[in-house]
């Protein structure tokens, strides 16, 4: 077999990142090609085949004989192969395939916007343009210009791709009702539904069930299993470690020998609040994440995979990340992710409850949180039987419950600010808020100061060139104990300065805890 082509492949010829057309040159057009007959995981993703003697599009990796060359058109989007006429294969299920990290697309605003219909896509939300160009500053024409320019597509056209993928999802992992699924997917009525399914994948949903690969849906009180993509290398074991070193007992539970990690979650979906849990574990040899979600949280499953997505970072680039962290500790072990949120508000209230503290002690005072405002749940794990504390309890608690559970006053104070900023809606915490915004009502809030911004803005927004250059895990990796001078060095790592904070602190992982600090709010 061919070698293998190199990941600078995308950058050295004329094609867009973003929207690969398809290739005119036969030497890329062979590459490519090559790297499908490779299934090479790391263009997983990034590139989709369209099959022109059967109008299928599939993912690098699918494992179908691949037709010959001159059979193949390669894309960078799905909405582009969808758009040029051809449907999603039912084995490799492009639908499961890593989508584009935060900073991939070269145009901010179009970025921006791609995420906003994502998120709402996946919460089945109505989107009228108009709207969605005031929330990013710009008239719904320019909106569509520069859309059209970074991906390749108008942004409906996204979004009906990003509704229907997600309808295909539903309909091959649960056991919902055609309706619901409609419903879930973000369409109006059944027969638009319908239309749109026979139109994009010449079938209907009923017999996409009944051709498709995998098992048919279980019972309706059966939880729901799907599988999730990334690119390789991924570091899965120090991934799944640095949950473990920070699991709260009764709310998650991470293994790092088994790849493995489950939690209890609550849910807001459609002003429905829905509580259940999650688990899942790596499997490494096939490049994905086994994700298994409570019957209760089944409806919900498109946005829940979203955040999972963004929890585990499934979607960086490698390719595109490391040569960036070179010269940093712990190039042997290459594949290293940012750890993200499963809820935003749990973990900006975990960031400020490890101001100042070890992480076994912040740790220690957050399971005693738990244990006293969490709402208790059953599952079928043992370790699994609270949910976090609510924006409610939390602003609601009085200052002598948080302190006797050893919480400061100023950091009580700092948790309940918080608090009542996300229920009165002047903070939103999920990777598709505005980010500047965002960082300027978090360090207005009293009690946070750059340090935690940057850290909820890391994990939480999924910044990947968040840096908290106080943080003093960072500057005893760099040997020093200078801010500023952390700030200058960070340079040479942007736009993935989130990438280096994680390969600095994995360098401190056999020595002592560090205490994080943070100098807005050090207590006096």
């Amino acid at each position: 077999m061919a070698s293998m082509p190199s990941m600078q492949l995308l950058a050295d010829t004329a094609l867009p990142a973003a929207g690969l057309a398809p290739a005119d040159g036969p030497a890329t057009h062979q590459q490519l090609y090559q790297a499908w007959q490779a299934h090479d995981a790391r263009f997983d993703g990034r590139v989709f085949v369209g099959v022109t003697s059967t109008r299928i599009y599939c993912r690098p990796v699918c494992r179908v004989r691949p037709p010959l060359a001159r059979h193949c058109r390669f894309f960078g989007l799905a909405a582009l192969a969808e758009q040029a006429g051809y449907r999603p294969c039912l084995r490799c299920r492009p639908e499961l395939a890593p989508g584009l990290a935060l900073v991939d697309s070269s145009d901010v605003l179009a970025r921006h916007a791609a995420r906003l219909l994502d998120a709402a896509a996946l919460e089945g939300r109505e989107v009228y343009l108009g709207d969605l160009a005031g929330r990013i500053g710009v008239t719904d024409r320019h909106l569509r210009r520069i859309f059209q320019a970074a991906h390749g597509v108008a942004p409906l056209d996204y979004l009906a791709t990003r509704r229907l993928l997600l309808a295909k999802q539903l309909l091959a992992d649960t056991a919902l009702p055609v309706t619901q699924v409609a419903l879930a997917a973000g369409f109006s009525s059944l027969r638009r539904f319908n239309a749109a399914f026979a139109e994009r994948y010449r079938m209907s949903p009923s017999a996409l069930r009944r051709e498709r690969n995998e098992p048919q849906p279980g019972a309706d009180d059966a939880p729901v299993r799907t599988r999730l993509g990334y690119r390789p290398p991924l570091d899965a074991e120090s991934l799944i470690g640095f949950f473990a070193r920070r699991q709260i007992a009764g709310i998650e539970c991470a293994d790092p020998a088994t790849l493995s990690l489950r939690r209890t979650l609550a849910w807001t979906h459609h002003g429905q609040r829905l509580q259940g849990w999650l688990s899942g574990r790596f499997l490494t040899e096939r490049h994905e994440f086994e994700l298994c979600i409570a019957p209760a949280l089944a409806v919900a499953l498109g946005p829940l995979v979203q955040r999972v997505r963004q929890g585990l970072d499934l979607d960086a680039d490698p390719s595109v990340v490391e040569p960036v962290l070179a010269g940093l500790p712990g190039a042997d072990r290459p594949g290293i992710r940012v750890p993200g949120a499963m809820d935003g508000f749990e973990s900006a209230l975990r960031v400020i409850l490890s101001q100042q503290v070890s992480v076994a002690a912040a740790r220690t005072l957050t399971t005693r949180l738990v244990q006293a405002l969490g709402e208790p749940i059953v599952t079928p794990f043992a370790d699994l039987n609270r949910l976090f504390p609510r924006p409610e309890a939390v602003a609601a608690a009085s200052v002598d419950t948080l302190g006797a559970l050893g919480i400061v006053r100023q950091r009580s104070g700092a948790m309940q600010a918080l608090a009542r900023a996300v229920l009165e809606g002047r903070l939103e915490l999920h990777p598709a808020a505005p980010l500047q915004a965002t960082l300027d009502t978090l360090r207005g809030l009293p009690g946070i100061g750059e340090w935690s911004a940057q850290l909820i803005a890391m994990r939480t927004l999924a910044w990947p060139d968040a840096f908290p250059a106080s943080d003093i895990g960072v500057l005893n990796a760099l040997g020093h104990r200078d801010a500023r001078l952390a700030e200058t060095q960070s340079q040479v790592w942007r736009p993935w300065r989130a990438y280096a904070v994680m390969r600095l602190w994995q360098a401190l992982e056999t020595g002592p805890q560090p205490v994080r600090t943070d100098p807005k709010s050090e207590l006096t």
